[in-house]
C-alpha cells in the first residue's frame, strides 16, 4: 500500500465529502422552507440530495484513485 497516496486521497475525500453533504442537507432544508413544503418533504429532499452527493463521492473516489494509485511501491 502506498501510504502517501492513501493519506492524500482520504484527506480529499474528507474535505470534499463534508462540503458535499453539508450543501445537500442545507439545500433540502432551504428549498423545503422556501416553498413551505413542510418538514417531511424537507427530509425527503435532504435524503435525495444526500444520495446524489454519495454518487458524486463515488465518482470522486474513482478519479482520485486513478490519479493516485493506492497500491504499488512508495
Amino acid at each position: 500500500m502506498n501510504w502517501r497516496n492513501f493519506i492524500t486521497v482520504m484527506s480529499i475525500m474528507i474535505l470534499i465529502g463534508t462540503e458535499v453533504f453539508g450543501v445537500a442537507i442545507a439545500s433540502g432544508w432551504a428549498i423545503a422552507g422556501l416553498f413551505e413544503l413542510g418538514p417531511v418533504f424537507g427530509y425527503v429532499l435532504m435524503a435525495l440530495f444526500c444520495l446524489f452527493g454519495a454518487w458524486l463521492m463515488v465518482q470522486l473516489w474513482r478519479r482520485c484513485t486513478a490519479v493516485e494509485p493506492l497500491s504499488g511501491n512508495a
